[in-house]
């Protein structure tokens, strides 16, 4: 892995989406890097119980709808010890043209956010798909830890050049960067 060039840094304050398009406000989504990687840290929720989820367009595509195969598997461990597990849930798992989720349950106290980094490699490629994977870190509304990891890839043989971050339902505050690697 190279070093990491922040490119764009953004802070949410209560939005409903954060979105990285190549080309606009200082942003380089394209064959610049071989490599890029979004840090998210601290995402607060306006609503409780929320999924963060992300989603990409293609060149001159719209609706943030890209065909995508996605797993999710996670541990948890609640405060007052009446759950630690490690486990993979199906209905979790994405496929097709929706969202691809990052965090499940994501509570909205204070000490209930979402923290984590996604990669995505190649996305200018139009000979093989795009590869992603992340790892988070929650907390939800019962106050247990949730570790998660996320793999999968966009089945499409198409160049992505915009991302979008948001909630299962309303806003949320918080930082993410985006980093080129080359």
């Amino acid at each position: 892995m190279g070093i990491p060039t922040l490119i764009k840094s953004v802070t949410a304050s209560d939005d409903s989406e954060i979105t990285f398009v190549d080309g606009t406000s200082s942003v380089v989504f394209d064959s610049t890097y071989d490599e890029y990687m979004f840090v998210f840290t601290a995402l607060n929720p306006s609503s409780d119980q929320v999924k963060l989820q992300f989603q990409c367009n293609a060149v001159d595509a719209s609706g943030y709808n890209e065909t995508m195969v996605a797993t999710y598997f996670y541990a948890d461990h609640c405060e007052d010890d009446s759950d630690a597990s490690l486990q993979y849930e199906a209905s979790y798992d994405s496929l097709g043209t929706g969202d691809i989720i990052l965090s499940v349950h994501t509570g909205n106290d204070a000490d209930q956010t979402v923290s984590g980094i996604l990669n995505i490699f190649s996305p200018a490629s139009t000979t093989y798909t795009t590869n992603f994977y992340a790892t988070t870190q929650s907390a939800n509304n019962v106050n247990c830890s949730i570790n998660a990891y996320i793999g999968g890839y966009f089945n499409i043989t198409a160049a992505i050049d915009e991302i979008k971050f948001y909630m299962s339902s309303g806003n949320f505050d918080g930082v993410i960067q985006m980093y080129g690697i080359a």
